[in-house]
C-alpha cells in the first residue's frame, strides 16, 4: 500500500512540473519581444579642441563627429563649410560648432567680427582712474561720464552721465572676455555703440573729460540723473537760478489822440403791465413811458 501511493506521489509530480513547463514556455512565446533600438546617430561637425574668441577657423580646428539624437539647430555638416570664418563665442571641445558662435561669411576675425550689423566700435582714450583700475575689461558693462563746461553755463564745471549700460568690446589689445575679473592697466578701450552714439563719444572725447563707471552686466535699469556741477558741491545740493541781464527798455512809440466815443444812448425803460382778473377772464393793460394806456 505505501509503495503504490509512493508511485502515484511521484507520478503525479512529474506530470504537474511538465505542465508547468509547457505552459511557462507558452507563456513565454506570446509575450511581445522588446528589442531595445539603439539610438539614431547624426554626423556633425564638432571643435577638435578649445576655440578661442577672434579666432579664423582653419581645417584642424574641426572635425567630423557622430551626435546621438537629432541635429542641432544651425549646425553644419561639413568642415570644408565653415573654415575662413572667425569665432564670435567661446567653443569647447567636441561642442558643435554652431552658426549663432561664428561671424559673418567674409567677416574674417578679430574685432571687427564681433561687431554686430548696425552697431559701431569706439575707442576711448582712458588712465587708470578713467578705466576704473583697470577693472574694465572685454565683457563688462560700463556708463560714461562727461565733465566740462558748457558755454552759457553760470555753475562752472558740470558733469553728466551721457550714456549707460555700453558693453566693452575690448581693453587694449585684448578683446577675450576675462572669467576671473583680473584688472590690466590699458590706454584703450573700445565699446559697442550705434552710430548716434558713436558721434557723441566723438566730440565728447574732444570737448570734454571721459570717465567710465563701471556696473554690475546683470543690472540693465537706466538711472535718471539730472547732473551736477561746482556750484552744487557749495550750495548744499540746491543750484540757485542763474541771473538774467536786464532788458534795455523799448523806445516809446508816438502818443496818438483818443478820440471820445459817442455817449450811450438813453436806456429805455420797460413798460408797465397791469394784469385785470374778472372771474375767470384776464385783461393786460399796458403803459407806456409816457403813461397812456394801451
Amino acid at each position: 500500500m505505501t509503495k503504490r501511493f509512493v508511485g502515484v506521489l511521484i507520478f503525479a509530480f512529474v506530470v504537474a512540473s511538465a505542465a508547468s513547463l509547457l505552459l511557462y514556455r507558452f507563456l513565454a512565446s506570446s509575450r511581445p519581444q522588446t528589442a531595445t533600438a539603439a539610438p539614431a546617430m547624426a554626423h556633425l561637425v564638432v571643435a577638435a579642441k578649445d576655440l578661442e574668441v577672434g579666432r579664423v577657423l582653419k581645417e584642424d580646428d574641426l572635425r567630423v563627429s557622430d551626435w546621438p539624437g537629432g541635429i542641432p539647430l544651425g549646425a553644419a555638416l561639413k568642415a570644408q563649410d565653415l573654415v575662413g570664418r572667425g569665432v564670435i563665442a567661446p567653443i569647447y571641445e567636441k561642442e558643435p560648432v554652431l552658426e549663432t558662435r561664428l561671424a559673418p561669411r567674409g567677416a574674417g576675425g578679430g574685432l571687427a567680427s564681433m561687431i554686430p550689423p548696425g552697431m559701431r566700435a569706439v575707442a576711448i582714450h582712458v588712465n587708470d582712474v578713467a578705466g576704473v583700475a583697470g577693472f574694465v575689461t572685454p565683457g563688462t558693462r560700463v556708463d560714461v561720464l562727461i565733465s566740462g563746461s558748457p558755454g552759457n553755463s553760470t555753475v562752472g564745471t558740470m558733469t553728466k552721465t551721457m550714456l549707460q549700460n555700453m558693453e566693452v568690446l575690448s581693453a587694449g589689445q585684448d578683446y577675450k572676455k576675462d572669467a576671473e575679473g583680473k584688472p590690466v592697466l590699458v590706454q584703450v578701450v573700445n565699446l559697442l555703440v550705434t552710430p548716434e552714439q558713436a558721434e557723441m563719444l566723438s566730440l565728447a572725447a574732444a570737448q570734454t573729460s571721459i570717465q567710465l563707471v563701471l556696473r554690475n552686466p546683470l543690472d540693465h535699469e537706466i538711472a535718471k540723473t539730472p547732473g551736477t556741477a561746482v556750484a552744487l558741491l557749495f550750495q548744499g545740493g540746491r543750484l540757485s537760478a542763474p541771473t538774467q541781464p536786464a532788458l534795455a527798455p523799448r523806445p516809446r512809440a508816438a502818443v496818438q489822440p483818443v478820440r471820445k466815443a459817442d455817449p450811450p444812448p438813453p436806456k429805455k425803460e420797460p413798460p408797465f403791465v397791469m394784469q385785470i382778473i374778472n372771474g375767470t377772464k384776464k385783461t393786460d393793460i399796458t403803459f407806456q413811458n409816457g403813461g397812456e394806456g394801451k
